[in-house]
Formats: structure tokens, sequence, C-alpha cells
């Protein structure tokens, strides 16, 4: 996995990981923590050292729902624009933030804006991290001013549905309609992939020890 940004389970299982980033703000989250928990699905979330720092509670609200958290940098930039060792500082004060909030996101990462090239992957994989990035991005955090909609991020979802998929989905608001559209999406999401014959894993199936909940 060095030298690549995973963008699909290597699997031929019909298996599914939602992921989830998060750096702006945590509106979402109560109702996908509810959908996750009722649905008895387990997912994968991505979080910047500002978010954590803020919101230490969230962290650990995550935690405690059996949720695997990755490592989505300290300030959200553009690492293709940053010398190397601005980039391991990124990936170290995240990482030292996550940790205090009883949270260890080793060894998953996700590059801001999905910015990244051999040398930021090769940075990456130096800071003992796998990069993992999506099969298919919802677009739910376009909002309904960017002409989005809970049915669009379903069907999104499905039209890219195939054995390994990894979806990404966001927590926050749309910063200036205030839609939550992943979140709103989600329980037809779950359901969607499951009447299709896929379950859910977490992205610790990259590491052979991919969780699911019954």
């Amino acid at each position: 996995m060095r030298g690549q940004d995973i963008s699909r389970l290597p699997t031929d299982r019909k298996v599914v990981a939602l992921t989830f980033d998060a750096g702006a703000n945590s509106a979402g989250l109560p109702s996908i923590l509810r959908t996750l928990a009722d649905q008895r699905v387990l997912a994968t979330f991505f979080l910047t050292g500002n978010f954590a720092q803020a919101e230490p509670g969230t962290v650990q609200a995550i935690l405690a729902a059996g949720h695997r958290i990755g490592n989505h940098s300290m300030t959200h930039p553009y690492l293709t624009r940053l010398p190397d060792n601005e980039i391991a500082a990124e990936l170290t004060r995240a990482e030292q933030v996550l940790m205090r909030t009883g949270a260890d996101p080793r060894p998953l990462f996700r590059f801001p804006y999905g910015d990244r090239d051999a040398r930021t992957i090769a940075d990456v994989n130096a800071q003992g991290y796998v990069a993992v990035r999506w099969t298919v991005d919802t677009l739910g955090w376009q909002g309904t001013t960017g002409g989005n909609s809970p049915q669009r991020v379903v069907e999104r979802t499905i039209t890219a549905l195939q054995p390994g998929e990894i979806v990404l989905m966001h927590i926050g608001s749309h910063p200036t309609d205030r839609s939550t559209l992943d979140a709103d999406a989600l329980p037809d999401v779950i359901a969607a992939v499951r009447a299709r014959g896929y379950d859910f894993v977490t992205l610790d199936t990259l590491l052979g020890e991919g969780t699911t909940r019954r």
C-alpha cells in the first residue's frame, strides 16, 4: 500500500466502507450516529486536529459508538503546496491532539481536498500512515445551493457500487444553506446498499482487521 492513495478496498466481497470527513462543524453528527447505531453499521471518521481540539467530546462520542478514527491533518491545508517538514508536522500535530482525546488514528490518513501527488504520498507513508481516498464522493457537502439533494447522494453511492467501495461523506453542514445532506440521506444509503446484497466494514479491512456490526 506504499505509494498509493487507496480508492477501493482490495476485495471481491460485497462490502462497502462508509467514511465521514470532519473539519468544519459537527451539525450532522447526532443524526449520523443515531442512524449508524440503529442500523448496526460501523464507519470510519477522518478528523482534523483542529476539529478534535475544538470538539473533544464529539471525538469521544464517535469512539464510544465503536467507530474507527483516522487522521485528516491538523489544519486541512493543500499538502502539495507544503514542504516535507510541514507535511510531517501536520500529521504529527493532528495525531497528538487525537491521541489526547483517546483516539488513535494510526495508520489511516486522508488527504485534505484529496490533494496529493507522489511526493506527498511518500511523506505520508514515511510517517507510518496509509493514504485512503474514496471510490465515490456523494457531493453532499455541496448542499442544496449546489444543486444536491439526499436522493442524489443515494444515487451517486449506488451508481458507483462495487465490491470494496469506499464512500466519502461529511458530518458538517453547508456553510451557507446549513443543509446536512449526507446525514439526511444516510438511512436510505444504507437501505439501498443492503438491498443489493452488500454489507458494511470499516477501513481496518485494509489492515486485515475489518469490522462489521451484526
